[in-house]
């Protein structure tokens, strides 16, 4: 595995969630039953610029929790290597939704990585079934490694 964690903004320590986000990848390799070494990169950034990227990529003028953005349409075939893509973390919004939702940032944090994630292996939320789907794949990953209640 090669996850690539680059910090875009001028917030100190927030590379520290490699070790949660290596775990994240490898509960997601065993629920998702893959067979192969990955490549992601994930970029913190912050409300301004995640505000550009929507509107850029998506159409939506406004500010969002997380993007990804997938190199190709993931297929469980026999590459030994894929290259899933990258995964926009925006810190402002976590940090929000951490008080909202009444639970650590670092919860926040591990679960929009786990839902970019997702998203990179093809998951989406656009159905009440897709949506469905995904949160119970969600909370399945994620749950173990750091609990909702986490504060």
């Amino acid at each position: 595995m090669e996850l690539n964690v680059i910090n875009r903004t001028r917030r100190k320590g927030y590379v520290n969630y490699r070790k949660d986000f290596e775990k994240i990848v490898l509960k997601t390799i065993e629920v998702l039953d893959i067979n192969q070494d990955i490549c992601l990169s994930v970029i913190f950034t912050l409300d301004k610029k995640m505000h550009s990227l929507n509107r850029e990529y998506r159409n939506v003028d406004n500010t969002t929790d997380v993007l990804s953005f997938a190199l190709n349409d993931y297929q469980n075939d026999d590459y030994f290597e894929i290259e899933l893509g990258d995964i926009f973390i925006n810190i402002d919004a976590a940090i929000r939704q951490a008080k909202e939702y009444n639970h650590s940032v670092r919860r926040e944090i591990c679960f929009l990585f786990t839902h970019g994630l997702l998203h990179l292996y093809g998951f989406d939320h656009i159905s009440a079934e897709e949506e469905k789907e995904m949160i119970e794949y969600q909370k399945l990953i994620l749950d173990d490694i750091i609990p909702r209640d986490d504060k």
